[in-house]
């Protein structure tokens, strides 16, 4: 069922790059803090070292996905930074993923991570917040929503960021549908991609600007961070993809209210 629901998600989550809503600029010139809205840091992991914390981290979903496989090999810890590798080995396509499922289990707050985007069109980066209980009822209060604080589907254009909430995996499933978000530059050099999350709306940011709030699909569960690199579903969507390529995080951070 797990594998089932992969290969279904994988290829959900190609069909998202033609869903989109059209790009916007941010709803104002205002630029947030966490700490001007009233948060205080109560998790992280800049990526000190030479490994993974795996007091924090695993890898995530090792095995078949989409076009090719997660595997660890694509997972690396240096220069203070986190890199997530797309690697073309032989006839193979290898991806990763790491993920804090039962190690930081959360809901409500502001999540942000400072992060450079992939080069290449086809595969892509994402930073997003995921449910345990998601494919088992369709109210995502109870079984709770996949919150994409971002991806990066670069045909969409270089200036362009996705964000989305799906809940009710299954044959009624729902989504708010991809807002996109327009920045110049966002697809060179650090950039900061951010979520608030209440009981009552989702607020998306980058950059400390905020670009979308939305109110549908809202989760009251505790849930789990998730950083990868995606690949679509279709060989087409890779003609123009250079290997290898990398999403590179400098740093994840979890504020609360006191």
């Amino acid at each position: 069922m797990k594998k089932y629901l992969f290969v279904l998600m994988a290829g959900f989550w190609g069909l998202l790059a033609e869903a989109q809503r059209p790009a916007q600029p941010p709803m104002s010139p205002e630029r947030y803090t966490p700490e001007k809205l009233g948060y205080q840091l109560f998790w992280e992991d800049n990526f000190d070292g030479n490994r993974l914390d795996e007091s924090k981290w695993s890898i995530r979903g090792i095995g078949p996905r989409a076009l090719g496989y997660v595997s660890a090999e694509t997972v690396k810890v240096e220069d203070g930074m986190l890199k997530i590798y797309a690697l073309q080995r032989n006839d193979s396509l290898l991806i990763g993923a790491v993920g804090t499922q039962g190690k930081l289990m959360t809901k409500y707050g502001y999540f942000e991570c400072r992060a450079q985007l992939q080069k290449s069109p086809g595969v892509w980066a994402a930073f997003w917040i995921q449910s345990p209980d998601i494919s088992k009822g369709e109210d995502p209060a109870v079984y709770g929503a996949e919150i994409d604080i971002f991806e990066f589907f670069k045909k969409l254009g270089t200036d362009i960021v996705s964000h989305n909430v799906h809940w009710a995996y299954g044959p009624n499933q729902k989504s708010t549908r991809g807002m996109q978000s327009y920045l110049k530059g966002v697809s060179e050099g650090f950039h900061t991609f951010a979520l608030e999350w209440t009981p009552e709306k989702y607020s998306f940011f980058i950059d400390g600007y905020k670009f979308y709030e939305v109110t549908m699909g809202i989760s009251r569960i505790e849930e789990y961070l998730i950083l990868s690199m995606e690949l679509p579903s279709e060989k087409k969507d890779l003609q123009h993809t250079v290997y290898p390529d990398v999403f590179v995080v400098d740093y994840v951070k979890v504020y609360k209210k006191p």
